[in-house]
């Protein structure tokens, strides 16, 4: 294996296009490392991202948006002062992933590349209307966030690309987001599902959402109908009943020992209920 630390995306790329067999890059590499120990992917090609300028920043922008460093860690997010009270959705997702020794080294971006249907931080992610700039060797482009998984273990990024960015736009006013997931232990679990709700009121009115699931289908879905249900109302019973109906008429889940697919998409529809009310509730009490 060639370990490679290189101190820009520039360098990065390089590294990636002219390596032969498998690479892999690291940010935290919490899932790579664990890979390679397991012995399901032994990378040919290791670039490690830590020494790149500015990975490692949380930068509020003029405009309100903000602009997270791809090594950034979920405890830097949770300790950062403001962005989890604009997006505490995004941040306490990303507290949900493993241990507090893991919470040291676990990413974004690498929790986004690894593929997961089941990872707990892309819908809170998905649901910010959030976008990666994509660095490769025909230059940068920008992508959705939800437009990154493919699959299972699969993105749409070529193997020469590599995410140099996180970019979520302003919080704006009367809004917030919420996650929440289900596992049958109390911590360190995969998610059997997962949903986060991003909404703006205008009053008690819903006049903006979103609605994301994961575990429930071979990738992280946006459901727009779903979302639409609740828009226009003050997220009564009977608009939380359509949001649960929406919800579970997008489930294509799995059965495995850890949830059949009856159960699977039974309890969608009661968590999508419960993180939207957590998200009104958050949006009527913000500032």
């Amino acid at each position: 294996m060639k370990y490679h630390k290189p101190t820009s995306f520039k360098e990065a790329v390089a590294l990636a296009e002219g390596a032969e067999g498998v690479t892999r890059f690291l940010a935290g590499g919490t899932d790579v490392l664990v890979q390679l120990r397991l012995d399901i992917v032994t990378p040919d090609t290791l670039v490690d991202m830590k020494a790149i300028a500015g990975v490692k920043d949380i930068t509020r922008n003029e405009d309100g948006s903000w602009d997270i460093g791809v090594a950034v860690s979920g405890a830097e997010m949770t300790e950062h002062p403001t962005l989890g009270k604009e997006w505490p959705g995004l941040v306490e997702a990303m507290d949900l992933i493993g241990s507090t020794q893991v919470q040291g080294r676990a990413t974004l971006v690498g929790n986004l590349c690894n593929g997961s249907p089941a990872a707990d931080s892309v819908p809170a992610l998905m649901a910010t209307g959030a976008v990666v700039t994509v660095e490769g060797k025909n230059g940068t482009r920008q992508l959705a966030v939800a437009d990154v998984p493919t699959g299972p273990g699969k993105t749409s990024l070529a193997a020469h690309e590599v995410i140099t960015n996180i970019h979520i736009p302003p919080r704006g006013q009367n809004a917030a987001d919420a996650y929440e997931r289900f596992i049958p232990r109390t911590e360190m679990d995969i998610a059997v599902v997962g949903c986060a709700v991003n909404l703006r009121l205008d009053g008690d009115k819903i006049v903006e959402a979103t609605v994301v699931m994961g575990a429930v289908a071979p990738t992280i879905r946006i459901v727009p109908d779903a979302a639409k249900a609740i828009i226009g109302t003050t997220l009564d019973d009977a608009a939380k009943d359509k949001l649960a109906e929406a919800v579970r008429a997008a489930c294509q889940p799995i059965d495995d020992k850890r949830g059949t697919i009856e159960f699977r998409v039974h309890v969608a529809g009661v968590l999508a209920k419960r993180v939207a009310q957590t998200a009104y509730d958050r949006a009527r009490t913000a500032h």
